[in-house]
């Protein structure tokens, strides 16, 4: 028996997206966390009285705890289970709304902070992770998908939150309570996450690599049926003892190809941030206001940024399990390039109108069909069963190590004065048009299409890439995966 005798419509799909629903609320928070600075940095840095490097560390700070809590993720998710990682982040969530609101502190602003960088840290790593473990293959990069659109559906949320608070105020008022606001709007998603995560099973993988097969089987016989759970829970306990047994959540870097695996996934992470998508998020408003020359139209503006990256992430979602990951990161690589050139050539000529925000929102569009879609859904599945807790968490970790490079030293180029007098906030589009070129050229190298391929066959089409066979070998070989 294979998966190719269950027929796709005998899993119970609105089970399986209603509880992946529930742990992309991680995500949701994730996307809110990290965005709801972008309407804080400028009043924070009047009421700490910041210099440019200070600012880049009120903005970049959660990230450290980002990098901590994914490194921690994966020893979290893979001994203490995927659902109780997820319900320490939603409580690290709600400790860092409340704390970073009411604090008059630069130093205890920024220790909360970080409490929410391990929120996001840990959420980030996991909530992908079990929407992976839990999801059918057919509908596996849709089930993804929603992490994505949670991220941004969070970003958008709070870009319309900061606008309102901000509407109609006073600098002086936005400069003394205006941010408490912003930053404390985070708790209403924190309780709601907190309520629902208890609503949702364990990973059946984790579950599996546990040793509760009985816990296991009745969770795989809720998302599908009777016969299909017992095939696939044989298929998982295969894919963790064949050949190397007492490999389980181990992450052993000198068994052949995992390192290479690892690298793959790093660079995927680290790449999504390099494309220029942190200076859009964080720093909209700041860039923005360059042009529109008002705090409030600048952060208005901002939400229509949101908004354009949540429908390219709903098109992403839609096309991801039709034409595949490869062509949509493609094609979504070449609309980032362009679009930082239209962007840096409106920051470069100064022009005062709405070429700059028209550039920014092709941006987020052509970014969230490809890097924000796509990044998630395969760091999320290239793994193999029995090191995706600590792969991505290594992953995750690695991104989160170049989203702080990028947003810390993102003010002191857009800052620095002889690059703003010759370039007038070009130049760091400049870089990221050119790191989107080698984005293009490692996606073609060493990703392998992944549409339709079990997790449990996953590990073997990577090395087929990773060897560099032949196309013809390669195709066969991914064709029998997705297949068997």
């Amino acid at each position: 028996m294979n998966d190719k005798t269950v027929a796709p419509q005998q899993h119970d799909l609105y089970y399986v997206l209603r509880i992946c629903a529930v742990a992309a609320l991680g995500g949701l928070l994730f996307g809110y966390d990290t965005a709801v600075i972008s309407g804080a940095v400028e009043p924070l840095q009047q009421y700490f009285s910041l210099s440019p490097a200070q600012t880049g560390w009120a903005v970049s700070n959660v990230v450290v705890g980002c990098i901590v809590g994914a490194l921690g993720a994966g020893w979290i998710a893979g001994h203490l289970g995927r659902k109780k990682a997820l319900v320490l982040s939603a409580l690290l969530f709600t400790v860092s709304a409340i704390g970073a609101a009411v604090v008059d502190s630069f130093v205890w602003f920024v220790i909360y902070r970080i409490i929410g960088g391990l929120a996001v840290g840990i959420a980030s790593t996991v909530s992908p992770m079990y929407m992976s473990e839990v999801s059918p293959k057919n509908i596996r990069g849709q089930a993804l998908g929603m992490q994505s659109f949670a991220i941004v559906g969070g970003q958008v949320v709070v870009f319309y939150v900061n606008y309102l608070i901000a509407k109609g105020a006073t600098d002086a008022w936005l400069v003394e309570y205006g941010w408490r606001w912003m930053l404390g709007s985070e708790v209403i998603p924190c309780l709601l996450f907190c309520l629902f995560v208890f609503t949702i099973p364990e990973s059946p993988r984790w579950q599996a690599m546990a040793g509760q097969d009985d816990q296991a089987l009745k969770t795989l016989a809720r998302i599908s049926n009777d016969a299909h759970a017992h095939h696939l829970l044989a298929e998982i306990k295969d894919s963790l003892h064949q050949d190397r047994p007492g490999r389980t959540q181990k992450l052993n870097l000198r068994e052949a190809g995992l390192a290479l695996i690892l690298f793959v996934g790093c660079m995927l992470a680290m790449l999504q941030q390099v494309t220029g998508v942190n200076v859009m998020m964080y720093y909209a408003p700041m860039v923005l206001k360059t042009v529109t020359g008002s705090t409030e139209s600048a952060l208005f503006q901002t939400i229509w940024v949101g908004v354009m990256q949540l429908v390219g992430t709903v098109i992403g979602a839609w096309l991801i399990d039709r034409v595949g990951r490869l062509p949509l990161m493609r094609i979504g690589t070449v609309g980032i390039i362009a679009s930082l050139l239209l962007t840096s050539y409106a920051l470069y000529t100064q022009q005062t109108g709405y070429l700059a925000l028209f550039g920014m929102l092709l941006f987020m569009v052509f970014y969230a069909l490809s890097w924000g879609v796509g990044t998630w859904v395969l760091i999320s599945e290239i793994f193999p069963n029995h090191m995706r807790s600590m792969g991505m968490s290594v992953a995750v970790c690695s991104m989160w190590i170049a989203n702080f490079l990028v947003s810390q030293s993102f003010p002191m180029l857009n800052e620095h004065p002889l690059l703003m007098e010759l370039f007038h906030g070009a130049f760091p589009m400049w870089l990221f048009a050119g790191c989107c070129v080698f984005c293009y050229w490692f996606v073609a190298r060493f990703v392998p299409e992944t549409r339709g391929v079990s997790l449990e066959r996953m590990e073997a089409l990577m090395l087929a890439k990773l060897r560099r066979q032949s196309p013809e070998h390669e195709e066969s070989a991914a064709l029998r995966s997705s297949q068997a």
